[in-house]
């Protein structure tokens, strides 16, 4: 009796299922035009490289009332959904559509995919607007998925704009194969202070570093998952901590010291013009707690800021200056790239070699960031000054460092500014800050690098696309990591606490 019972559940439920299925795919609105152009989305999803692993990608249709569209992969498999100003796809769906590694035919046997090819999507948009209150059904365009994963999760800061206040922010991580976003620490939990330059060794979760300003602050360190609390200006004689960068190794960290401000514009294209009145290179040996330093880059003939390690942890690079008077002389600051061959059982440092110069070659180049095979050089480059962010003329640029000859990027770059850059684990993906959407607000590409040349850099996927557009905080230093960070509020309260 029961399992007649329990069969006729199944049947019912299965037959309710059923014709809601069959309701939902009648109910499918048919555009009536047919426009031979291609739809105005948002993000600019059209033609780009995207990774295997990457969540839906999800945009709108500018003034639509109701959208629909059709995602159609190169087996004939296919993703139907529908919105009414934008489309949110089903993750399960999506990461179906997109990463079958292994497909099981007919016979029941198992083939793989050809690992090597890259896969093309094809989507097709219907849009129901004012000008086609019928239904429009526009030409339709690709996306590629390239076999090459990108990096799970990104970590980065959000903050409003720095001339508009710092009382509210945190470091927050992302899950890039979904929409989750966790907190790895927020101002709250540090008496309201500040809190950044965030840095990971080799992508790794459990090796990190960011500053806690303010009452009770300093430089967190977490190695191999354990953490302590670091006072570098003590160590060093009074030069703390800034920008930084890991060595390969996880014994040493590389920090700029700057001496920081910032002063507003009357009129100009930049609002804002931030600045170092002193800044110098120093390094922190974690295993003898103690910082070293060296005369040529801590006096006062030079700035130095932004130093970057190359993969293979053999050269030390970093951008560096003579000083002007500034702010005044904003225009006279040129910062040129150097590089100093790093000796890891020492952690001396060697003979400068000019990689950049800005007497040579022009305006000013900072936050190199090596490819992870050491063959290029990736860097903001602006007409002056030190912090390219706040300059609209920002645009980043690549060189090869065996030839020393620069690489065309104009793909990358608009006429806004674009600015920090980070490479994946393996080389294959790119992040970069932009404000080419509005001038204000820096929102974050991502984009394939397949070894000769950068593809079309899409945005940031969202859940719903507008959170790309209300969002009223700046993105801020994207650094790539392989899996989250683990941190205990708890233990990073004690760090606050006197």
């Amino acid at each position: 009796m029961g399992v007649n019972k329990d069969n006729t559940i199944y049947t019912c439920g299965f037959r309710i299922f059923l014709c809601l299925l069959l309701l939902t795919s009648c109910s499918k609105r048919e555009a009536k035009d047919h426009v031979d152009a291609l739809p105005d989305i948002f993000p600019d999803y059209i033609g780009v490289t995207v990774p295997e692993n990457i969540c839906p990608m999800n945009f709108a249709v500018q003034d639509a009332e109701h959208m629909r569209v059709v995602i159609k992969n190169e087996r004939g498999e296919e993703i139907d959904v529908s919105g009414k100003d934008h489309i949110e796809i089903p993750e399960r769906d999506w990461h179906d559509l997109i990463n079958s590694k292994f497909r099981i035919q007919d016979s029941g046997f198992k083939i793989q995919d050809s690992r090597e090819q890259t896969q093309v999507l094809t989507v097709t948009v219907s849009a129901w607007t004012k000008k086609h209150p019928e239904g429009a059904i526009y030409k339709p365009f690709t996306i590629s998925i390239a076999r090459d994963e990108i990096d799970p999760w990104i970590a980065y800061r959000l903050l409003p704009p720095g001339y508009e206040g710092w009382n509210r922010m945190g470091i927050y991580q992302r899950n890039l194969t979904s929409f989750d976003v966790e907190a790895i620490v927020e101002n709250t939990q540090n008496n309201w202070g500040c809190v950044n330059c965030h840095s990971f060794a080799n992508h790794d979760p459990k090796d990190f570093t960011f500053h806690a300003r303010g009452e009770n602050g300093g430089t967190i360190v977490m190695r191999d998952g354990k953490m302590k609390k670091v006072d570098i200006k003590e160590m060093s004689g009074g030069r703390h901590g800034s920008y930084n960068i890991w060595h390969p190794s996880k014994r040493y960290i590389a920090f700029s010291s700057n001496s920081t401000h910032q002063s507003f514009y009357g009129q100009s294209k930049d609002k804002i013009e931030v600045y170092d009145l002193w800044s110098d290179l120093i390094v922190y040996d974690i295993d003898n707690e103690k910082v070293l330093q060296d005369e040529r880059f801590t006096d006062s003939l030079n700035l130095e800021m932004f130093p970057s390690f190359s993969p293979d942890g053999k050269w030390l690079y970093f951008s560096t200056a003579k000083p002007v008077n500034m702010p005044m002389e904003a225009d006279k600051l040129h910062y040129s790239i150097v590089r100093v061959p790093f000796d890891a059982e020492t952690g001396k440092l060697g003979d400068v070699d000019t990689v950049y110069s800005s007497y040579e070659l022009g305006g000013t180049a900072m936050l190199p960031r090596i490819s992870m095979d050491g063959r290029f050089m990736l860097f903001s480059h602006s007409d002056c000054g030190a912090f390219n962010l706040y300059h609209n003329e920002s645009d980043l640029w690549m060189m090869d460092l065996e030839t020393r000859q620069l690489i065309p990027t104009d793909i990358l770059n608009s006429n806004r500014a674009e600015s920090f850059h980070a490479w994946s684990s393996n080389g294959k993906w790119m992040i970069y800050m932009t404000k080419r959407f509005d001038g204000r607000y820096t929102r974050l590409m991502l984009v394939h690098w397949d070894g000769k040349k950068f593809h079309k850099p899409f945005l940031l996927p969202q859940q719903n696309p507008e959170e790309n557009t209300l969002l009223m905080m700046a993105y801020n230093v994207p650094e790539f990591i392989k899996a989250p960070v683990v941190v205990s509020k708890d233990e990073l309260a004690k760090f606050f606490t006197k």
